[in-house]
């Protein structure tokens, strides 16, 4: 079995890097498959949804919306695709306050969030078996932050957690800062 590349990309808001995550894919013959994992709660979240899905119009992506579980997209995906997961950032607090309409956040069960995070080291690792390539963008977002409630401590440590996993993990590391690329760790596809 080939194993597809997999590509983690961070940086701040508005880096660039969900352009350049695009740009790094599609060159490459394959599906283009682009998992969203943002969910339009407000006015602002509408809008950045909208313009992501226009620049993607030219080059025909094929969309799946995963707010959560993201392991449940594997079904959809096929040898030789070119998958763009944008963002790991806003899958974790989706995740983070899944059953919060409950009143039972994931954030307050003991082991929930540990779990989902360890399904989805698995999930990556299932995809790149997949398909040709995977690109997973994640906001940094654990800078000089002033300390805050409880979940948003577990939140940024799962996040740190994750990133330095993933790069461990992955073929290429990238952080964007202002629109350029700082390649950490292989070579970009």
């Amino acid at each position: 079995m080939v194993q597809g590349t997999v590509t983690f990309i961070s940086g701040g808001a508005r880096s660039g890097k969900s352009t350049y995550a695009e740009q790094l894919l599609v060159t490459q013959p394959g599906r283009l498959v682009y998992i969203a994992s943002g969910v339009a709660y407000d006015q602002e979240m509408k809008e950045r949804i909208a313009k992501h899905q226009f620049d993607r119009r030219m080059d025909h992506w094929e969309t799946i919306e995963q707010p959560l579980n993201i392991h449940e997209v594997l079904p959809f995906l096929q040898a030789g695709d070119l998958v763009l997961w944008d963002c790991m950032t806003t899958w974790l607090a989706n995740e983070l306050y899944e059953g919060y309409e409950a009143g039972n956040p994931c954030w307050q069960r003991p082991g929930c969030l540990e779990g989902k995070t360890e399904q989805l080291l698995r999930t990556i690792k299932q995809i790149s078996e997949r398909v040709t390539s995977l690109v997973i963008v994640s906001n940094e977002v654990l800078d000089d932050w002033p300390e805050h409630g409880q979940e948003t401590q577990l939140y940024r440590k799962t996040l740190g957690i994750l990133h330095q996993k993933l790069v461990q993990q992955c073929d290429v590391a990238i952080e964007m800062d202002h629109g350029l690329p700082i390649v950490w760790k292989g070579d970009p596809l």
